[in-house]
């Protein structure tokens, strides 16, 4: 059926942004500043909490601040720390190049929502079931069967959806081994400037603060490890507490979550920037590793570069969406590719116990190769 014949009856929409996490929040709310349109679909209400690690580098700290969204009016904690300990308990701590500030997804997306309501940015709290591109339009269909017209659409989707399996992405056909678990906990032991990270059997955890003074707690679990456990509760006894940092902290913490939450099928495979003419953001486009600590400042950049791409096409009569596209994905790889194979490198010496080992006990008398690998998989500062 042709698109032309909705034209009477559907709305048409300058900008669509499916999924309202990070990178749909900050790309819409840099694209209402800059006086477009913009429809964001998201399945949730706000807040809500995600799994997720919660520190942010500072790179993305001016763009959010040139956003209108103030760090200076949250106590959040300057992470300024970085701890890394073997299985064993053999730790190694050094400074952070740039630094970063903790502070929750739930905390986080919430104002980021509130910020763009109140600059405009319309939200529609429903489930895309399907996109379509014909005509140089995009039909976009929700569960209610509502049709929705755009320009441009921005996905923003998260790590998976069905939406991947409706594109036909390569990954989504492939069964993925990892399982995230997270949980937020009332702790005193954990200077509020440090984040760590802590190898255990099967898996890896990261511990920071968060705005409230809570201790985040989010760990990535090789599923093969974790179902030989009943449930959460005897994995962190029984694997988890393998490592005697994290066997203190499980020990003297008090869960604030009624019971933790996870996500399961955690791909880390490529995916394309670019599917179907929709321009890719977030983890939606690529995820880095837990392990080198910067996912949500890459989700926050990657809507920037997004936005300008999408800006040239709609506002450069000669700026075609062929340019758009390819101009995306090109400052796509330029900023992210490189850190993303670092991590996935970073990821399988770390899920190899005896290499792991020799490369921290190496590490640990050269403080500079250390800071060196932190660097790789951390962007600069993002300049305005």
């Amino acid at each position: 059926m042709l698109l032309k014949r909705y034209l009477h009856e559907v709305n048409d929409h300058e900008v669509l942004i499916v999924g309202g996490g990070l990178a749909g929040l900050t790309a819409a709310l840099d694209l209402a500043q800059r006086g477009k349109q913009v429809l964001v679909i998201e399945k949730n209400t706000y807040p809500n909490h995600k799994v997720c690690g919660e520190y942010v580098s500072n790179e993305v700290k001016p763009y959010l601040e040139h956003l209108g969204f103030s760090l200076s009016d949250f106590s959040l904690p300057e992470i300024n720390t970085f701890q890394i300990s073997t299985q064993k308990g053999r730790v190694i701590q050094i400074d952070l190049p740039l630094g970063g500030f903790g502070i929750s997804r739930y905390a986080l997306d919430y104002h980021l929502y509130m910020l763009a309501k109140k600059k405009g940015v319309v939200f529609q709290f429903d489930t895309v079931t399907n996109i379509q591109f014909m005509n140089d339009r995009f039909l976009v269909t929700l569960s209610t069967d509502k049709e929705i017209l755009a320009k441009v659409v921005l996905g923003a989707f998260g790590k998976r959806s069905n939406l991947d399996v409706k594109l036909d992405r390569g990954f989504i056909k492939r069964k993925s081994q990892w399982l995230g678990i997270k949980c937020h906990y009332e702790y005193s032991g954990h200077p509020s400037n440090l984040v760590g990270l802590h190898n255990f059997p099967g898996g890896y955890g990261g511990l920071s603060e968060i705005e409230d003074g809570s201790l985040n707690f989010c760990s990535l679990v090789n599923y093969e490890s974790f179902k030989k456990e009943k449930n959460i509760t005897a994995f962190n006894k029984n694997v988890v507490s393998q490592n005697p940092l994290l066997r203190e902290f499980l020990s003297n913490a008090s869960p604030k979550f009624e019971k933790s939450i996870s996500i399961a099928q955690i791909s880390f495979e490529k995916k394309k920037a670019v599917e179907n003419h929709i321009l890719m953001c977030g983890d939606t486009a690529g995820l880095i590793h837990p392990l080198c600590g910067n996912g949500m400042a890459m989700a926050i950049h990657s809507a920037k570069l997004s936005v300008e791409s999408v800006m040239n096409f709609l506002e450069k009569p000669t700026f075609l969406r062929a340019d758009m596209e390819n101009g995306y994905q090109q400052e796509w790889e330029k900023n992210f590719k490189n850190r993303l194979w670092m991590g996935r490198q970073l990821q399988t010496l770390m899920m190899h116990t005896n290499w792991f080992n020799f490369g921290m006990n190496t590490v640990a008398n050269s403080r500079t190769v250390l800071r060196s690998l932190i660097r790789s998989t951390h962007g600069n500062p993002i300049t305005i």
